[in-house]
């Protein structure tokens, strides 16, 4: 292939390089895409897929829990088979690369298995010293865990390792206090482990609404799970009997067997040429783009972690379809809109939020109000469960705009999804109040908050 010309070269075979090469194939565009790796990047082998596996198998023990109570023959502890787990996994897994190989066969895509790197704005050299040339390049490297510069850091593991457990650690400390925290804490407190997380802020999931996150702390201590907020972790040292955590001030250390640390990601930029084809780069490295994904060097775009937008899966993917369509789809004005992004965090149970919490809507708006809803879901109140949902509203000036949805609590990922389409259609609390409620369920509160 040496020498040989593409429309599109892309870096990178995550969720957003795959969804960039598989919609430019659509529109007509000859693209290669150099991956080294498995395909699907972080999200499909160690993010959103294998996480969502875990999360649903410590969902089910808790609902274990209440069909007893609710008068099933269950036993009392039921026994979970991790390696059989792991291979259920794993085989899910396997399904989505065959999905995704057969693909790049069909679509015409030449996928080489190794990495690229830029030699100018058009050229990019593979590993074994093929040359590329290409009309455009896509960057879309995705990002990387992190770990914190302290003594013995390397007795702790990030989020990759905790997918490569073979079963529940006794005793788990995670260090950190945003999504993967949070997550990684609720799976495996579920699945059996002693659980304490170490937040060095005040609250848990800062971009959240206050209000919300102070009830997820609530919850989590309610299940078991020990949460200490304002602590600093100092080091890390192997005794006797296991990982010794040293903390600020020397109060409450503690004996863990495994320590996982959550403390961010950072854009997989470094070994691209970047510098070389003269890419523009922000003083944590991640890409500087334009809001069409455009960055410093005319013919080079990027997509996804590695632009360090919001770091989410459908982002990426979102992005690179808009910048495929405008590209090669005759869409000249495709781009993503990045305001009002759904997310949900898959804590127990999960915390949903679209558009402004309260603090931001009050920091824009001169009016605004809030209605609430608190109820405990009807399967808990059957099975005698105390885990209680909050949902909040959020809205501004005279008409009361809706500008924020905020659902904590059982199904809120699955409820969030249509409001969230409600909202950035623009929708007011007037027009929420004049829907029918579907009863009896927890999304109807959405519409009956007072």
């Amino acid at each position: 292939m040496s020498g040989q010309s593409f429309d599109l070269v892309v870096l990178g075979g995550g969720s957003g390089g795959l969804a960039a090469c598989f919609r430019a194939a659509s529109h007509g565009a000859r693209v290669a895409m150099l991956e080294p790796a498995l395909l699907g990047g972080t999200c499909v082998n160690v993010g959103c897929v294998p996480k969502k596996a875990m999360w649903l198998a410590a969902d089910l023990v808790e609902r274990i829990a209440l069909a007893s109570a609710l008068g099933f023959d269950v036993p009392a502890a039921p026994r979970l088979s991790w390696p059989r787990l792991l291979q259920r996994r794993q085989q899910y897994i396997d399904g989505i690369h065959a999905s995704y190989r057969q693909r790049l066969q069909d679509s015409g895509v030449v996928h080489i298995a190794q990495r690229g790197r830029l030699r100018d704005a058009r050229t990019v050299e593979c590993e074994d010293g093929t040359r590329l040339h290409a009309g455009h390049i896509v960057i879309a490297t995705g990002s990387h865990a992190l770990k914190p510069d302290l003594p013995g850091a390397g007795l702790g593991g990030v989020s990759d390792d905790f997918f490569a457990l073979q079963a529940a650690p006794a005793r788990v400390a995670i260090v950190g206090g945003g999504y993967i925290a949070v997550e990684l804490a609720g799976v495996l407190h579920g699945l059996g482990s002693e659980v304490t997380l170490l937040v060095r802020g005040k609250e848990l999931l800062s971009q959240f609404d206050a209000e919300m996150t102070a009830q997820l702390a609530q919850n989590l201590r309610q299940q078991g799970i020990t949460v200490r907020f304002e602590c600093q972790l100092q080091a890390l040292e192997r005794r006797a009997g296991g990982i010794h955590a040293r903390l600020q001030g020397g109060a409450a250390d503690a004996l863990f067997d495994t320590v996982l640390f959550a403390t961010g990601r950072a854009p997989s930029t470094r070994g691209l040429g970047l510098e070389t084809a003269g890419v523009a780069l922000d003083d944590n490295g991640a890409i500087v783009v334009d809001a069409f994904q455009n960055t410093s060097v005319p013919g080079i775009s990027a997509i996804g972690d590695v632009t360090a937008q919001a770091m989410l899966t459908p982002v990426a993917v979102a992005a690179a379809r808009r910048l495929m369509d405008r590209l090669y789809g005759g869409q000249p004005e495709a781009r993503l809109d990045y305001d009002n992004i759904p997310s949900v965090v898959f804590s127990h149970p999960p915390l949903g939020s679209v558009g402004l919490s309260e603090a931001q809507a009050r920091g824009r708006f001169d009016t605004v109000t809030t209605y609430h809803s608190r109820f405990r879901p009807m399967l808990q109140a059957l099975g005698e469960g105390q885990t209680r949902s909050l949902f909040k509203m959020v809205c501004a000036g005279a008409d009361e705009k809706v500008v924020g949805i905020h659902l904590l609590g059982e199904g809120a990922d699955e409820i969030l999804q249509g409001f969230a389409v409600a909202l950035k259609a623009g929708v007011t609390r007037r027009q929420m109040a004049d829907t029918v409620a579907i009863h009896p369920t927890s999304a109807e509160e959405v519409v009956l908050m007072r």
